[in-house]
């Protein structure tokens, strides 16, 4: 397994969603035996600028579940970061499509945080942006309710 081994979760500005499932996911893999508990998880986004600070609303989220994500800056999603990722996650069709049209080949590692769920759970998770923090929670916890289905999806492709 290369050393530099992760997952990249994306959505559209990379301050509220995918920081949260960043660290949700990263925290649920680092409780798995090897070699999933030596993977990365890396967060950005399809839209978003670089530098920005992550919304006080995510940090407050996850502080509720004893993660700290304050210290987070965004990314945006490269070519080269999304080519070399083991797995690329969005939070709706939208993020999976603006990847896809966006660069060529077209990257087939391309997948939703919930599509693995089992139906009828929906699969998008919607952006809380300028929400209340209940918004926020609602997303945290969909990110939570997704994370076994995913962990699970991940250990089949690394055999």
């Amino acid at each position: 397994m290369p050393e530099f081994d992760y997952i990249l979760v994306v959505c559209t500005a990379n301050i509220c969603r995918s920081p949260m499932a960043a660290a949700l996911l990263q925290h649920a893999l680092s409780a798995q035996p090897p070699p999933l508990r030596s993977l990365k998880v890396l967060s950005a986004s399809v839209a978003g600028g670089k530098g920005d600070t992550v919304s006080q609303n995510s940090v407050t989220a996850l502080k509720k579940v004893g993660l700290d994500i304050s210290g987070y800056r965004s990314r945006p999603a490269t070519e080269d970061l999304v080519k070399n990722a083991r797995l690329v996650l969005g939070m709706t069709e939208s993020h999976r499509t603006m990847l896809q049209a966006g660069l060529s080949p077209t990257p087939r590692h391309v997948y939703l945080f919930r599509e693995f769920m089992p139906p009828p759970a929906d699969i998008e998770i919607a952006d809380p942006f300028g929400g209340s923090l209940k918004h926020y929670e609602t997303a945290r916890d969909e990110m939570v309710e997704a994370i076994p289905s995913l962990v699970e999806f991940i250990r089949k492709q690394m055999k």
